[in-house]
């Protein structure tokens, strides 16, 4: 995670003068972590960018108002979960999933690429039929790095808590991957 004091510099300049900079170098620590967040839970790359969007978009909004931040980590994830909420109310849930998912491999010949793409593809759809709380604790500890105590702080769970749903995330995943393995 980053600087906990940094943030809140750029939490105060933000609330006290709406510095649009400070506001950026914010954008620029968390983008990356809020979009692979919502990725995983919306169909396509480009509605996962537009809710990406909006939930910067709301934040601004309500560091505008004058309202007091605890822990910005904590208020981005909880905007981008209530903006997914919004968008799929909004949109009729399609299944397919997004093909355009690359993963980049040094040095690894175009056959390997191939079979190393549908291989994600399978972990994906795999994810993506988890259910949220499961998917939510597997992007946050696998994906953007986060401990199980920094994920309990963002869900309000106990560590300990937050142990048992990963565990039975990779459980649901394996058993999801298992008939695939098998053909």
């Amino acid at each position: 995670m980053s600087n906990p004091l940094y943030e809140k510099l750029l939490l105060h300049r933000i609330r006290t003068s709406g510095d649009p900079e400070a506001f950026g170098k914010l954008y620029d620590l968390y983008i990356q972590r809020i979009y692979r967040f919502v990725y995983f839970k919306v169909p396509s790359t480009e509605e996962a960018q537009d809710v990406t969007s909006d939930t910067f978009l709301r934040l601004w909004q309500f560091l505008q108002a004058g309202n007091v931040v605890q822990y910005i980590g904590a208020l981005l994830y909880e905007i981008a979960r209530n903006t997914i909420i919004d968008h799929q109310r909004r949109h009729r849930p399609t299944e397919s999933i997004d093909e355009e998912f690359a993963l980049e491999i040094p040095d690894a010949s175009g056959l390997a690429k191939i079979h190393r793409s549908a291989e994600v593809a399978e972990v994906l759809a795999a994810v993506r039929l988890l259910k949220d709380e499961y998917r939510e604790v597997l992007v946050m500890r696998y994906v953007d790095g986060l401990s199980a105590s920094e994920i309990g702080v963002l869900l309000k769970k106990s560590p300990g808590a937050i142990r048992v749903i990963l565990h039975r995330a990779l459980e649901t995943v394996r058993t999801l991957l298992e008939p695939a393995k098998e053909k």
